[in-house]
């Protein structure tokens, strides 16, 4: 496991490798910004928790010209490659926030708000009471009205549909062109540094936090995505 982030790879090597392990990496992407589009128009202020190397601010950044984008994840090797991709920008387009996972949003920016938080394939990494901590924290940064997208990998409601959702998970990767040993490892990861939740489980944690409008946007394989309105 990259010891500078929680992903499997190394922060400079995940742009490279994250399409390799992740089926549909860019539809993900793809949907979420038409989910925003939808749902909040052009946003005046846009939090990616959890960005990573900033791809996905980096694909919506033309799209929503007169949104200010907030990136703040936990790993100061990511939030570095994601400098490198777009801190040229200035500070009214791109903030970046010191390290911080999403639970920690209000120590490090107590006064932000936004209409729009995005937390794309980062919170599976918690345990439930910090999962739990994570979207409540994404909830008080929310305007009245603003969404919340979230994409986790999710588990299965049986033994033999996670069997069957695993080795669809297997061949995937091996068509990548990764080893099987690189595959395994990778899969083992499943249920142990990564912590899938059932996609009931995730709706009724969103409506617990408070949100008022609780959807399913996505799933395939063994990833799915949820959106909520405050």
């Amino acid at each position: 496991m990259a010891n500078d982030n929680k992903s499997a790879h190394p922060a400079a090597q995940y742009d490279s490798e994250v399409r390799k392990v992740i089926p549909y990496y860019d539809a993900i992407q793809t949907e979420t910004i038409d989910l925003v589009r939808t749902c909040a128009g052009e946003p005046a202020v846009w939090l990616d928790t959890g960005a990573g190397t900033g791809a996905l601010v980096e694909r919506a950044l033309p799209l929503f010209p007169r949104t200010r984008f907030v990136v703040a994840d936990p790993s100061a090797a990511m939030l570095g490659q994601a400098r490198q991709r777009l801190g040229a920008l200035p500070e009214d387009r791109v903030r970046f926030l010191e390290p911080t996972g999403s639970d920690g949003l209000s120590r490090v920016a107590p006064r932000l708000r936004a209409q729009v938080v995005t937390a794309i394939l980062c919170h599976h990494y918690l345990e439930p009471e910090a999962r739990r901590a994570a979207v409540r924290a994404c909830f008080e940064v929310l305007e009245p009205g603003g969404v919340l997208v979230v994409f986790e990998n999710v588990e299965c409601e049986s033994a033999r549909g996670r069997e069957t959702g695993l080795w669809r998970w297997r061949e995937f990767q091996e068509r990548q062109g990764r080893t099987p040993a690189a595959v395994e490892q990778h899969l083992a990861r499943f249920g142990t540094e990564l912590k899938p939740v059932r996609i009931a489980e995730h709706l009724a944690l969103l409506r617990e936090v408070g949100f008022t409008s609780v959807e399913v946007l996505w799933r395939a394989y063994l990833q799915a995505g949820f959106y909520a309105v405050k």
